[in-house]
């Protein structure tokens, strides 16, 4: 026969939210709780006190438990320990991490299935009372696991599919666009872009969470949504505020390459971003037009690197429309150069590309030819006089400058 101490549950609830819970199960014990998944990162935690230790403040900080902490953990067998029982595991403190005494214990689907953890900072002589009482908050804490994870999957499909409406154009009235964003709790109003940053290979879930971390932490611009699509990681944000939007947005892009990049070691890391948009009927715009800056920044590796965003692009934005309409026009002047160098085995041809690309700037168009200006001056009157062009004419170089451009994309 059980008696009334040993059938009292604190923990029946219910409970609206996980936080709600570990607040709960501080209350009980009268200390600090984290409720974590099983790859330590934190689902909820207590409120606290001021006295709570570094690694307490530190895991908060980074929605996960610090690697030294997990490292340390492991080494003293503490880990091993949590996998192989149900019953709560008492950790001595380790000063050398932060981290002060713990009492933890694991949270199980079944003997198989591994949920999570509650850690409880527990800075006495622990009882046996106490030690069942996290054994029932561990009952309880698996309950609410299982139905966030339902809820999660349900709600993450649901927020997926109406992402991909917004981009493929599904939506042709912003009435039925702000209907299903109020149910995902998502604010598409105000001006927003797509911004797209691709990999060379595909995109695990894993670095898909560091990105959206390093996106929230950095408080560069506001993660509206992000979506995985292969080596694509596709997002929808808002600027911070409303000076210089457009700015903020190549900016945000163009640290998070940088920042991104030197992190994992990767040099083929490319970002793109679409124009900004006050409705989201044009978020389909603003996804176009990012990918048109990818495609645009592997066809034209050299002379667009800097640029990031679609308003930056210039002439490139029509590119491919001005390729189809002259896809069968030949340059006169662009064949003259061709034949000369042909025959001769120079580089006239080269060398007006790079002028044209340094806009006539003689001595920067050297610099990139690696030729001294004299010889840069020799050479252009020469392409002058071989196909008969006026270089000062600036309605024969813009021409000239979008044949070469198109010539390339033939190429």
């Amino acid at each position: 026969m059980h008696t009334d101490q040993e059938s009292h549950n604190p923990f029946q609830g219910p409970f609206r939210t996980l936080e709600d819970l570990a607040d709960c199960i501080r209350e009980n014990l009268g200390c600090p709780v984290t409720i974590e998944d099983s790859d330590h990162r934190i689902l909820a935690y207590s409120s606290h006190d001021e006295n709570v230790d570094p690694a307490r403040i530190a895991t908060i900080m980074k929605r996960k438990v610090p690697e030294e902490v997990i490292k340390s953990l492991w080494k003293k067998g503490i880990i091993p320990q949590l996998f192989e029982s149900d019953d709560p595991v008492i950790i001595p403190a380790i000063p050398e991490v932060g981290l002060g005494q713990r009492v933890a214990i694991s949270v199980r689907k079944n003997e198989e299935q591994l949920l999570g953890f509650i850690w409880a900072q527990l800075n006495w002589e622990v009882t046996k009372e106490e030690l069942a009482l996290l054994k029932k908050a561990a009952k309880v804490v698996k309950n609410q696991i299982l139905k966030l994870d339902i809820k999660k999957r349900h709600s993450e499909e649901g927020h997926r599919e109406f992402f991909w409406k917004l981009l493929t154009g599904h939506y042709t009235k912003e009435e039925h666009i702000q209907q299903q964003a109020s149910m995902y709790q998502l604010k598409v109003k105000g001006e927003m872009a797509i911004v797209i940053f691709e990999f060379s290979e595909e995109i695990q879930q894993s670095l898909e969470r560091h990105m959206n971390y390093y996106i929230q932490a950095s408080h560069q611009i506001e993660l509206i949504y992000s979506t995985l699509d292969q080596n694509q990681l596709i997002l929808l944000v808002r600027p911070q505020d409303q000076l210089n939007t457009a700015e903020q947005l190549t900016s945000f892009v163009q640290v998070f390459v940088e920042k991104i990049s030197n992190r994992l070691g990767v040099d083929t890391l490319k970002g793109g971003a679409g124009a900004l948009y006050q409705t989201p009927l044009s978020i389909k715009d603003s996804y176009r037009e990012a990918l048109h800056v990818l495609s645009i920044k592997e066809r034209f590796k050299g002379e667009v690197t800097g640029i990031y965003s679609y308003q930056d692009l210039g002439i490139y934005q029509f590119i491919d429309l001005l390729c189809q309409e002259r896809q069968h026009y030949q340059n006169p002047y662009i064949e003259k150069l061709k034949q000369y160098d042909t025959i001769h085995h120079t580089q006239l041809l080269e060398t007006l590309d790079a002028y044209l690309q340094q806009d006539s700037n003689v001595k920067a168009a050297a610099h990139a030819l690696h030729v001294h200006t004299n010889t840069l001056n020799y050479r252009l009157k020469r392409i002058a006089d071989v196909a008969n062009l006026d270089l000062k004419n600036a309605n024969q170089k813009v021409t000239l400058f979008l044949d070469l451009k198109i010539e390339q994309m033939k190429s």
